[in-house]
Parts: C-alpha cells; sequence; structure tokens
C-alpha cells in the first residue's frame, strides 16, 4: 500500500522558542495515518513577515508544485501565518496543486478525501485566522495600556538603574522559568517547581509577552 507523502511546517517567532513539540506531535500523528514524511520545514520568523521573507512557505509550495507531497501538517493555523493574506494566498495555491493543509489543534484539513474543498475547514481557516491576527493586537494594545498606566502613577519604566540586565538577559537568567510557562504551567506552579518567587515568575512571563508581541 502506497503512503502518502506529507510534509510537516514548523515556525516560531524568535529563536529562544523551540519547534521540538510540534515536530514530535505532527511527526507521531504523521505515523498514526502511516503517511510518509518527506521533509520537516522549520521557520524562524514572525508570523506577520512578508511572504518574500517566509522561506519554509516557499520550500513548501516548491514541494507541492512539484507532485512531492499530498499533504501539509502544520501544528495550529498560525504556524503559517497571521496575515490573512499571506495566511489564503498559500492555501489556494496548496489546493490549485491538490494538496490538502491538516492543522492538529483542530484535526481538520482544507481538502475533503474526493480532493474537493471541504466548506467545514474554509469557514474555520477564516475564523481563526482572523483571531490569531487580534490576539497579536489585543496583546499589544495591554502591553501598551499598562505601560501607559504605569506612566500616569509616576512609575519609571524600563531597567532599575545598576542593574544592566535588559529583557534578553533576564529571561536567559530565568530559562527554567520560561521553559516552565511555556509547557503551561501556572505563575504558581512554576513559582514552586522552580523555586523562584511570585514577582519574579510575573517579571518573566511580561517579559516573554513583550517578546511575542514585537515578534510576532
Amino acid at each position: 500500500m502506497n503512503q502518502t507523502p506529507v510534509a510537516i511546517l514548523v515556525r516560531v517567532s524568535t529563536n529562544k522558542q523551540e519547534t521540538t513539540r510540534q515536530v514530535s506531535e505532527l511527526s507521531a500523528y504523521a505515523e498514526s495515518k502511516n503517511y510518509q514524511i518527506v521533509e520537516i520545514v522549520e521557520e524562524c520568523v514572525s508570523g506577520r513577515a512578508s511572504v518574500d521573507d517566509r522561506v519554509g512557505l516557499k520550500r513548501i509550495e516548491e514541494l507541492a508544485s512539484t507532485k512531492q507531497i499530498t499533504k501539509v501538517l502544520v501544528h495550529e493555523i498560525s504556524r503559517v501565518a497571521r496575515r490573512n493574506s499571506t495566511l489564503h494566498r498559500f492555501v489556494e495555491n496548496l489546493e490549485s496543486w491538490g494538496v490538502s493543509l491538516y492543522w492538529h489543534s483542530q484535526g481538520v484539513e482544507t481538502l475533503l478525501s474526493n480532493g474537493r474543498r471541504n466548506p467545514a475547514a474554509s469557514l474555520m481557516l477564516s475564523m481563526l485566522s482572523e483571531l490569531a491576527r487580534n490576539e497579536v493586537e489585543v496583546l499589544r494594545d495591554r502591553i501598551k495600556s499598562g505601560l501607559d498606566e504605569a506612566r500616569r502613577k509616576g512609575v519609571k519604566l524600563g531597567r532599575k538603574v545598576g542593574t544592566g540586565m535588559d529583557r534578553d538577559s533576564f529571561l536567559k537568567k530565568h530559562t527554567d522559568v520560561v521553559k516552565l510557562l511555556k509547557q503551561g504551567h501556572s505563575i504558581r506552579h512554576a513559582g514552586k517547581i522552580s523555586d523562584k518567587g511570585y514577582s519574579t515568575i510575573q517579571r518573566v512571563k511580561a517579559a516573554m509577552e513583550q517578546e511575542l508581541a514585537m515578534a510576532a
């Protein structure tokens, strides 16, 4: 029995993030379906980057247009792009070559088994892409609002005099906390496991959110 040839596409916004979980879960799914993984394409780029900067998407399109794959597996829609125009252009290109996009978080793909467009997937695609775009905007607005309120109260923003530690250095110092928060632990649990104070965990989380807002 011939195996279905697929490509896995994973993306992170910064080189401090890892693609391990995305690759692991998608590889396990491919194995469960007896798919043949032709290539794992990894990108480290903002989801709002221009098409010209998306070398991963270009590589997937090359594989699809040359009939080397019939499916593309991603962990969630935001891993493809946070720009609606980029996402829809990519999906339309794949469909023109008869290649289906599957996103693992909802267990949905764009083409039905007969090769026709999945209408339910089309609706969900539009909704999820809009949510992914709004997620970044809401995060940015929340950070800006918090900074404005702090300034209004006379709080001095930025590094404390003499600390000499920027955000990147701070996150590197607390890589254990960063890892715990990425794994989904609450601030309280992360504090207990790492044996670090509540305020430190909060500062790490805030720094991670700022980094995400700037990179997305």
